[in-house]
């Protein structure tokens, strides 16, 4: 089962047209009746899932956090590993769409749509996390600076109002980013359209774009603006994350390597996840001509070069607890390499490092069974990751007489596995509604290639 068709090396089938690319894009939100294959995805999977969702929550609401197994002295749990996890998955769509746009990297054009559709749903998973986390998660307004009567403002030395503001920057900017980029396909939508409906709703979205001249100078000019502001979120945004661990006192966390750290695993789980969607949805939706080789392999080395980074990451974790003087330090290493769960620990280390170093083979970064056996490695390392990083510091602090357990509830898990319902039911939607594939863009990299040939063959 290889991505590599006989042009491997070429960003799209040759054999296909301009017209018959639009014509396949656009069928898909256009026809009436979906496939049952969409209604299975749909009903069965991601609303079972977000049922549980649904249910954890609202229990959630009416017994308080105690139904969750944080306890003393592991007072985070499921809520800030899940968050981290999700937030780290959101950032490679970011990058993929903005900082390879920046670079001119033309690749990025078949996939960005779905990488930033990937990216919202992954934001919107990780934001409800901190706010159930709150205690009292109607009161999540508090967290923001507003006038109030109470005179009353947020604690602004609080990693938890970084958060607030990071995980808002970030959604807002990411949203914006995304639907930027849909106005000219929207624009082909409304054009083909059969139903006055149809008509009405895309032409609405689409924002009056006729595509003139002038309407294109100034929509490149303002979309290469939104993406030199949003690139830079994808190191801010996990810096903070790092930020909110290296900046407590806590054994384990106070390391200067941590935001670099955070955004190296950030970056490696954004491209595994690009990668564990792309497998299947090329297949669903017919895309081999326009999704090929070429996109797996480049893929696949920035998911090999990220993991040469985390796995250097664990390297120095390892050096500075016995490099240290501090005792502590060193205690909690050994444990978390030699102690009761020490195979949360080796677990990361095996999926997150070991693992894609198979990619260093051109013949697996275009094997879609081994990219995706990778890819779903690296997503269930980096949850692993997470879980070390939160628990197994908390559970061994300074003084052995607050030493502690954590044993994480059925409420723990079903709010993790609504979670992936939720990402999976955008996602589902998503596909069915808007382009999953940015066709303006897929039009000038075929027009660029048409001249090309006419160019070399004249």
């Amino acid at each position: 089962m290889s991505a590599a068709p006989s042009e491997g090396d070429k960003l799209f089938n040759p054999s296909r047209s301009i017209g018959s690319m639009t014509r396949q894009i656009c069928d898909i939100p256009l026809r009436r009746d979906a496939p049952p294959r969409w209604w299975i995805v749909l009903l069965v999977l991601s609303s079972i899932l977000l049922l549980a969702l649904f249910l954890a929550v609202a229990w959630l609401f009416i017994a308080g956090v105690g139904i969750w197994g944080v306890d003393w002295p592991v007072a985070w749990g499921f809520a800030i590993i899940n968050y981290v996890w999700w937030i780290a998955i959101a950032s490679g769509g970011t990058f993929i769409s903005a900082l390879f746009y920046l670079t001119g990297a033309e690749w990025r054009n078949s996939i960005n749509r779905l990488a930033e559709t990937m990216t919202i749903f992954a934001v919107a998973c990780a934001g409800i996390f901190p706010i159930l986390h709150l205690g009292r998660p109607w009161l999540f307004y508090w967290l923001f600076p507003y006038p109030n009567t109470m005179t009353l403002w947020p604690q602004f030395r609080s990693p938890l109002l970084w958060d607030f503001f990071a995980i808002l920057t970030y959604l807002i900017s990411s949203i914006l980013f995304w639907y930027y980029g849909l106005i000219p396909d929207l624009a082909t939508m409304r054009d083909r359209a059969e139903t006055p409906a149809r008509r009405a709703i895309f032409g609405i979205f689409a924002a009056g774009f006729r595509g003139s001249d002038s309407q294109w100078r100034e929509y490149r000019a303002a979309y290469g603006v939104l993406a030199v502001i949003i690139a830079p979120l994808v190191v801010s945004v996990h810096s903070i994350v790092g930020l909110d661990f290296a900046g407590a006192a806590t054994v384990g966390w106070h390391s200067t390597q941590f935001p670099p750290f955070f955004v190296f695993g950030a970056l490696l789980s954004g491209f595994a996840m690009t990668l564990l969607l792309l497998v299947p949805l090329r297949r669903w939706l017919s895309f081999e001509d326009f999704i090929t080789g070429r996109h797996f392999d480049a893929l696949g080395k920035l998911m090999l070069a990220s993991s040469l980074a985390l796995a250097y990451a664990y390297v120095m974790d390892a050096f500075m607890s016995f490099y240290t003087t501090d005792a502590a330090e060193r205690a909690s290493f050994l444990d978390k390499a030699g102690g009761q769960l020490a195979v949360i620990y080796w677990g990361a280390v095996i999926f997150n490092a070991l693992l894609p170093q198979l990619l260093w083979s051109r013949r697996m970064r275009l094997n879609e069974a081994v990219v995706a056996i990778v890819s779903f490695g690296v997503i269930v390392g980096m949850w692993l990751e997470r879980y070390q990083i939160v628990v197994m510091s908390l559970r061994r602090p300074r003084l052995p007489s607050a030493w502690g357990e954590y044993t994480p509830t059925i409420w723990d898990w079903l709010t993790l596995f609504g979670s992936v319902g939720l990402f999976i039911f955008g996602l589902v939607c998503a596909v069915r509604f808007i382009p999953m594939l940015s066709m303006f863009e897929m039009r000038e990299i075929m027009t660029a290639a048409e001249k090309e040939r006419r160019d070399g063959s004249g």
